[in-house]
């Protein structure tokens, strides 16, 4: 053991906590953003359009970029590529803060997009290559269940950035952060790579992954705005009288099928690949995947509706939705701090299980208690029973999918199950957006048939409710010539949060029954069953 190694072993767990802080960078930013949205929109008078794409084009280059950025990890350097990543990111929200336009916002937050695509996968893959045995489950506790704090925290820190400062703080906020978890990085976390990788040349199998996955997600998060069959009204592209959704669709699933056979035909052939495809025939991994897919799907259950239900069924402004979502974030951190008791007695497929278990009985329940009038802790035990099984299942679940990786390709297998789970979450998006938005329509146009009778008023008033997401609820509220149409959305807006609740639980069934088939996975990695005692000996520290 040379003494730069000891030394970062013995560093080891201030190293988890810049990777971890690194994650929270990332994971907050899509929820802060939202939140200020409102102020941005009053500050850079920005069009519906470009409202739409500040908040997409960050997930639809980070999804695009993930299998690229992974595989780079194993050669380069994960370390180097997470600073790199992380230069990128505080750059581009630098941008973001100094943004004086529509169009250079979309822009600098489609650096920062990049930027984010290089820090998740860099992290697992560091996690995975710095700790064995029973210490890497702690590590993925910790990383999961900052994963599922921080989408909970994000709102709280921006509302009240915005509300006290400005929407720019939602953006400077990740400077000092950056800074910090580079000089944490530099100090406590050790570097690996791939030992012996040969030079990268697969560009055509890196572009079919950029087209293929950013094609998927576009037209997953766009579908309800373009229309999934027929083209909507007011579609800015269209082919007649039908939707381009199909069509793209289409080419994701063609271009994704090409690359598959690409990749499989290098791999054969001992070429340099983007994703080595026979990591699919460990069961454990390609198993996993399918339930990170699924359980990401059904996640997004609380996360999308919530905030909604809060601001314009409760009339909370954007700090007290926040914090009404803070259970959330709490029950995560406790599963962290148990699930290292709990491994002591149970495998982490039973966890994963136990985990998903909690999130189902807390969706259904909230599902069938929530009305307009219900109190906080309608929303708050279930939202903390929800943390809970997401700490529980999310790190879990991660330790099982690269359990049986090699760690020289630690890189390319976790940017694999990050956009498995990135996918799984434009699916989340898609799927309950829909469904919370359809029935909140429906049910708006059937109250206020019956309330005002059929006519264009009554169209009128729905196309405004259910454009504005609920928003138009507070300002009808305050006339008493229009509090019972008010009284009529808040109506529809609380079914439509159940009905996408219970959506979320049909996901998270299907991910459960997923579980089933990852009974054989094992809990630690060839190499660590033979250095458990020796938790630092790695074939690739440089």
């Amino acid at each position: 053991m040379t003494v730069d190694t000891e030394r970062f072993h013995r560093l080891r767990w201030w190293g988890l906590a810049a990777i971890s802080v690194g994650v929270a960078l990332i994971v907050m930013d899509a929820t802060i953003v939202s939140v200020a949205m409102p102020e941005i929109i009053a500050s850079l008078d920005l069009s519906t359009t470009q409202v739409q794409w500040v908040q997409e084009v960050y997930t639809l280059v980070f999804a695009a970029l993930l299998m690229v950025w992974g595989t780079t990890s194993d050669r380069i350097g994960r370390r180097r590529l997470l600073l790199i990543g992380l230069v990128v990111f505080i750059g581009a929200s630098i941008l973001c803060a100094f943004a004086t336009s529509g169009a250079w916002l979309i822009a600098a937050r489609a650096l920062q997009g990049v930027g984010g695509s290089m820090i998740l996968p860099t992290t697992l893959a560091l996690l995975n290559a710095t700790f064995r045995g029973k210490e890497r489950g702690i590590a993925f506790a910790v990383w999961g269940s900052t994963i599922g704090s921080m989408a909970a925290v994000g709102p709280v820190l921006g509302g009240w950035l915005t509300s006290s400062f400005s929407w720019h703080w939602a953006f400077w906020i990740n400077v000092p952060f950056g800074i910090a978890v580079i000089v944490g990085l530099l100090y406590a976390v050790q570097e690996s790579r791939q030992p012996g990788a040969e030079r990268f040349t697969d560009w055509v199998g890196a572009a079919a992954s950029v087209l293929g996955f950013g094609v998927l997600v576009f037209a997953l998060i766009e579908g309800r705005s373009y229309g999934w069959w027929s083209a909507a009204d007011g579609a800015s592209a269209s082919l007649g009288s039908f939707s381009i959704i199909p069509p793209l669709f289409v080419v994701a699933v063609v271009v994704l099928a090409l690359l598959v056979v690409w990749e499989k035909a290098r791999v054969t052939a001992g070429r340099s690949v983007l994703l080595d495809v026979t990591l699919f025939r460990i069961r454990s991994f390609s198993n996993g995947n399918i339930t990170a897919l699924t359980v990401s799907l059904g996640e997004f259950g609380l996360i999308l509706s919530l905030p909604l239900w809060f601001q314009n069924v409760r009339d909370m402004d954007a700090l007290h939705a926040g914090l009404a979502l803070l259970p959330l974030a709490i029950g995560s951190f406790l599963a962290s701090g148990g699930v290292h008791s709990l491994s002591e007695r149970m495998a982490p497929v039973q966890i994963v299980r136990l985990g998903i278990g909690l999130e189902i009985g807390a969706l259904a329940s909230l599902a069938l208690l929530i009305r307009p009038g219900s109190s906080l802790w309608v929303t708050s035990v279930p939202l903390l029973v929800y943390g809970m099984g997401v700490g529980f299942a999310t790190a879990q679940l991660t330790q099982l999918i690269l359990a049986d990786v090699p760690v020289d390709k630690s890189g390319q297998a976790s940017s694999t199950q990050s956009t498995s789970r990135q996918v799984g979450s434009a699916l989340g998006i898609a799927i309950l957006g829909t469904a919370l938005f359809t029935t909140l329509r429906a049910s708006t146009e059937s109250r206020l048939t019956s309330l005002l009778g059929p006519g264009e008023q009554v169209d009128g008033l729905v196309d405004a409710i259910a454009g504005s997401s609920g928003g138009l609820i507070g300002p009808l509220s305050q006339e008493p010539s229009s509090a019972a149409i008010a009284d009529a959305a808040r109506e529809a807006l609380t079914l439509g949060v159940s009905v996408a609740a219970w959506v979320a639980v049909v996901a998270l069934v299907v991910g459960f029954l997923t579980t089933l088939r990852l009974g054989g996975a094992r809990t630690t990695t060839p190499e660590s069953d033979e250095q458990a005692d020796d938790p630092v000996s790695d074939e690739q520290p440089v």
